[in-house]
């Protein structure tokens, strides 16, 4: 029978089906088991951990950073302000080639070196998914170039945050300071807790008020749980804990006052600092020439801190904290309360000046100021009204340096004021010890002739005058100089340091001689009273920056102009109820009361030409600050 013919064998192959179909249903149960494993490992033994993940890739938590605290000066205006300000940050993670994103985004807005520099320095110090910056201050047509690229920028966002604005600029640059980027030096000393409040935030205060309060001032952080797409943009917040913005501070400072000491100055440097008598707050401070700080707040170009740093007037100096300059002349009414205190002059003792003195066996002689001599018979009043050499001399060589020592650290000389600023300088007061243990050598006699001159060795900053003439307009009472007034409208109650004791007719005596500076017919600061309708009492003072050698006579046209004597003035106003007390130094502006007397008339006529309200201060009625204003850059930033 041909094979073609031959009949099937259906048995065997129905067997061979079922055989096939059971090892076939048993492969898709083997699978099914392993997926529905598979599933539950997912869905039930790693749920958690995998839902984290997920989490992370969808949610992220945002530090929400606390709106800095406004500073105002005592009359509401303000003087330290937050403006708006559109920042390019990059998320690290979402970006897979960060050079190609940083070389897209420089042809799209303008990238200096510098930008690309920083940015590569905050790349370590950052969390996971935080946001780096890398431009700060976009113009609106950057933003509009960036948001029509948004989908080639994965990991790339414009940020609305508020940044510090001066709007006095460079008024109050010394005082106020300014706030500036966190460096790496800072971040460093940074402990965890520092860490945890400046998450979110760019800035620290670096100098003045701004870094000696940023504790109050910076505020505390909140944060927010933001759902992101897979590019890293926002779609909705789903929590928020909201900042608690920083204090506002209210200062002592008068922004027309500030302004009428720095005009005053006109191009010269130096310093005015103006205090207010009855509670030690201070009114004015003025270093000059100054800077303008907003500058320094989202990082000054090198261009421009060479160029303050180079500057042959130091703006960056704070003269009236940090400048050391002998004193000269105008401690002499100290020197005078001292002397009656201690017995050494009375108020009739009269003193000879033939334009020269000369200690005991000592061959040196010791020139007056003015080489003709002041006359036969000059009391304290005319020493202190024609700044008599002399009279001061023949006081010191009966005195000892130990008893002006004294004096002097009673009126705040030699030692920091505690003024709430920071970086401030101590001056010098010298005493025996010191010389001792600084120079190696004992005191002499002729030390003592140059220090109750304010010479030698002698160093005070205009803030520690400033300080000496409130106390001594105070008959005694030392107030702490402060510059806040009030934290969040609480006001700060004034500190008094110390008393000086002396008799009232002491203190008398010389007001007296302080009146005669500026009203006799020899006086030296007579410019400080011209034309006001009230009296002032002061002194002036001329300080050497070179020395001259005994017998020369002092040629100002024949120096630099840099080594040319410096002019100071100090006084108070007015003599029968003292409110308020000036220093005044003019840097290299030699003649004394004629350069810098006519500076505090400016100051004394502009407080003293005001209503008796308009000098005490009354607490803001504007309502604790709120900060509107951040919530709607939120909403701008997400929109």
């Amino acid at each position: 029978m041909p094979e073609n013919l031959r009949l099937k064998d259906h048995h065997t192959e129905q067997r061979l089906f079922r055989n096939r179909m059971l090892v076939a249903i048993c492969g898709v149960v083997v699978l099914i088991g392993v997926l529905i494993a598979r599933f539950y490992d997912l869905q039930v033994v790693n749920y958690e951990n995998y839902r984290t993940q997920s989490d992370q890739n969808r949610i992220q938590v945002r530090p929400v950073p606390p709106t800095r605290g406004l500073i105002y000066d005592r009359n509401g205006e303000l003087l330290a302000d937050n403006r708006p300000s559109y920042t390019l940050s990059i998320v690290r993670e979402r970006v897979q080639k960060l050079d190609e994103t940083l070389e897209l985004l420089g042809r799209l807005v303008r990238l200096d070196d510098s930008d690309v520099e920083k940015f590569n320095r905050r790349l370590p110090r950052r969390r996971p998914f935080e946001p780096v910056p890398l431009r700060y201050r976009l113009t609106e047509d950057e933003i509009a170039r960036i948001s029509v690229n948004e989908f080639r920028l994965p990991g790339v966002s414009v940020e609305a945050e508020l940044v510090r604005y001066y709007p006095q600029g460079e008024l109050f640059a010394h005082s106020v300071g300014y706030v500036g980027r966190i460096n790496d030096r800072e971040l460093q000393q940074f402990t965890e807790e520092d860490v945890r409040r400046y998450r979110g935030t760019q800035s620290i205060g670096k100098v003045g008020l701004e870094r000696s309060y940023e504790d109050l001032l910076l505020g505390e952080v909140g944060y927010e749980n933001v759902e992101t797409n897979a590019r890293g943009r926002v779609l909705t917040v789903l929590e928020r804990h909201d900042p608690k913005p920083g204090s506002e501070l209210t200062l002592h400072l008068d922004a027309k006052l500030q302004e009428v000491a720095t005009d005053a100055l006109g191009d010269n440097r130096g310093s005015v600092v103006a205090i207010d008598v009855k509670t030690g707050g201070v009114l004015a401070f003025v270093s000059k020439p100054s800077f303008d700080p907003n500058l320094f707040v989202t990082g000054i170009s090198f261009n421009d801190y060479r160029a303050l740093s180079d500057s042959l007037d130091v703006p960056l100096f704070n003269r009236a904290l940090q400048g050391q300059y002998p004193p000269g002349s105008t401690i002499k009414p100290m020197m005078g309360l001292g002397g009656l205190v201690a017995g050494v002059i009375t108020g009739e003792t009269e003193v000879a000046d033939p334009g020269y003195f000369k200690l005991p066996n000592d061959p040196r002689i010791y020139r007056d100021w003015k080489r003709w001599g002041h006359g036969k018979h000059i009391d304290l009043i005319q020493g202190l009204a024609q700044s008599c050499d002399v009279y001061f001399w023949d006081m010191a060589s009966r005195w000892n340096i130990d008893g002006m020592h004294d004096i002097a650290t009673r009126f705040g000389l030699g030692a920091k004021t505690g003024i709430d600023l920071p970086v401030e300088r101590p001056g010098l007061f010298p005493s025996r010890d010191w010389k001792r243990g600084a120079r190696g050598m004992p005191w002499f006699p002729g030390d003592s002739l140059n220090a109750v001159l304010g010479q030698g060795f002698v160093l005070a900053t205009p803030l520690q005058l400033a300080v000496m003439t409130a106390t001594m307009a105070n008959r005694g009472t030392h107030y702490k100089p402060q510059v806040v007034m009030a934290v969040d409208g609480v006001e700060q109650p004034p500190e008094v340091l110390h008393h000086v004791e002396a008799k009232p007719e002491y203190w008398d005596l010389v007001f007296k001689g302080m009146e005669a500076v500026v009203y006799s017919l020899h006086g030296t600061g007579k410019r400080a009273g011209k034309d006001l309708d009230f009296r002032v009492a002061g002194k002036s003072g001329t300080a050497q920056v070179v020395g001259i050698a005994q017998g020369e006579r002092y040629d100002s046209e024949a120096l630099k102009e840099r080594h040319r004597d410096h002019a100071l003035f100090v006084a108070f106003a007015p003599v029968d109820d003292p409110q308020i007390a000036v220093s005044v130094l003019v840097e290299n502006g030699e003649g004394g009361g004629l350069v810098a007397a006519p500076v505090a008339r400016e100051v004394f006529a502009e407080w003293m030409s005001r209503p008796v309200e308009e000098t005490v201060w009354q607490p803001p009625m504007r309502p604790p600050a709120s900060h509107p204003q951040h919530e709607s850059l939120e909403v701008s930033a997400r929109g």
